[in-house]
């Protein structure tokens, strides 16, 4: 069995002063320009980066649609074996009835 690709995937941006560096695009809360671009993460920690707002939109973008593309191509796997349509009424969810306690 193939096991699934783990690698990470980054965003390179560029600080005021040049360093470019590695970003997770899936930490971003939010992306100001004031009238530098600041970019939020979830945790509050900010940059402030060179790229313009849409550069740095673009490039998020690129990063989820290369994922996407990623997972397109990923092999699926295999069943272990075909069920008949007979089996496949056994596998439909059942709805029970939760019990309120009284007060």
């Amino acid at each position: 069995m193939r096991q699934p690709r783990t690698e990470t995937v980054l965003i390179l941006v560029t600080r005021i002063n040049g360093a470019v560096f590695a970003l997770n695009p899936d930490l971003v809360e939010r992306v100001d320009c004031t009238p530098d671009t600041v970019v939020t993460l979830v945790d509050g920690t900010k940059y402030v980066i060179s790229e313009s707002v849409p550069e740095f939109i673009d490039s998020v973008r690129h990063y989820r649609a290369s994922l996407i593309a990623q997972a397109s191509r990923m092999e699926p796997e295999p069943t272990a074996a075909a069920h008949s349509s007979s089996d496949d009424d056994d596998l439909d969810a059942k709805v029970l009835p939760l019990h309120r306690k009284d007060r």
